[in-house]
């Protein structure tokens, strides 16, 4: 399987580079006969597009405006592979010439060139946080499917620094800023956010995402399952460092007593397994919850190698968000979406 492409049955593939021309996808697989119209994709897109995180955003203004090329007639899908492009419109490359020759510190700058023995200097090419829109893209044709029976799936921040929320509102997140849980941490974030800006650094945090209504029996035993696949998922988002099941870490601190969920007849008494068992969905709640890392470009001067070996330092210029939360919450709930639609149509499923 390519690198490029995630999924088994409903298959996306994206391309395209930061500063290249156009990013864009093909997502195969989608079953015929699913409304979906341009409109449907761009809610997502403008939820992850530059500008969306306030003060912690990259000054990069893109319309991130989708365009649907195949797979579409009348306003349903026909089976055949949708294609899809958004087209880059303010790209600066001149930002980067400065360091094409530096390695920058916490970038994919070192693998890339041990990998490939070339690398796009310009803005991290495919390893760019840019690549993502194309996976909400995909993610919001996912959604669509999986809406049609009653499956939603949200995000919320659950701590943006080393500030969680307290109050928890999590289904009307989407509507604030950070996608905060509460009005109350809003402020607080925002003071955080400026005064790390004026420092010149960024900002870490955790997100949340809740898939609702899945039905029990989605996933494979052994080395397909449920929670596996979702961990893969999630971590291949870039910024994402751990990914957290139901009770996570703390499960480790519990006993098996206090663990468990409890069943009765009315169904599960608790979820602490985060809506799956076995690697199967319980029919609950899925809880999966993303540690992101901080931005690795700072204005902070830090030690670094050229590409010939010899030590300097680097200060990063260029646009950069101060941090990855908001604009990745869209991104975690689309590679939700995607992971849900896939074991869906392998469930049997139909549209």
């Amino acid at each position: 399987m390519s690198a490029n492409t995630f999924g088994s049955l409903f298959r996306l593939t994206t391309y395209g580079e930061s500063h290249g021309p156009a990013i864009g996808g093909v997502l195969d697989g989608c079953p015929a006969g699913l409304p979906l119209t341009e409109a449907m994709i761009q809610q997502g897109l403008d939820k992850r597009r530059p500008g969306q995180g306030g003060t912690a955003s990259t000054p990069r203004k893109e319309a991130d405006k989708v365009r649907i090329l195949s797979g579409v007639f009348d306003g349903v899908t026909t089976g055949m592979p949708i294609g899809f492009i958004i087209e880059n419109t303010d790209q600066r490359s001149h930002d980067y010439s400065d360091i094409k020759d530096v390695f920058r510190p916490g970038h994919a700058d070192f693998t890339y060139q041990a990998k490939y023995g070339i690398r796009d200097y310009r803005g991290g090419g495919r390893a760019s946080g840019r690549e993502t829109a194309a996976r909400v893209a995909g993610g919001e044709i996912a959604r669509q499917l999986l809406a049609r029976h009653g499956v939603t799936v949200y995000s919320y921040t659950k701590e943006l620094g080393d500030i969680p929320a307290q109050c928890m509102d999590p289904v009307n997140a989407r509507n604030r800023p950070f996608y905060a849980p509460d009005d109350y941490v809003v402020d607080i974030w925002e003071d955080r956010v400026r005064q790390v800006k004026a420092e010149g650094d960024s900002l870490g945090g955790v997100v949340c995402v809740t898939a609702k209504g899945a039905p029990a029996g989605l996933g494979e035993p052994v080395f397909d399952k449920i929670d596996a696949r979702l961990a893969y998922a999630l971590m291949g988002v870039g910024a994402v460092k751990a990914v957290e099941i139901g009770e996570g870490l703390q499960a480790a601190r519990n006993y098996g007593s206090k663990n468990n969920d409890p069943l009765t007849k009315d169904g599960f008494a608790s979820n602490r397994a985060g809506g799956t068992l076995g690697g199967i969905s319980t029919g609950q709640d899925i809880v999966v919850r993303c540690a992101v890392k901080p931005i690795a470009s700072v204005g902070i001067e830090q030690r670094t190698i050229t590409v010939t070996g010899e030590e300097t330092t680097i200060t990063v210029g260029g646009r950069h968000d101060i941090s990855a939360i908001p604009r990745i919450n869209p991104v975690l709930e689309a590679m939700v979406c995607l992971t849900l639609a896939d074991f869906w149509l392998l469930s049997g499923r139909g549209i």
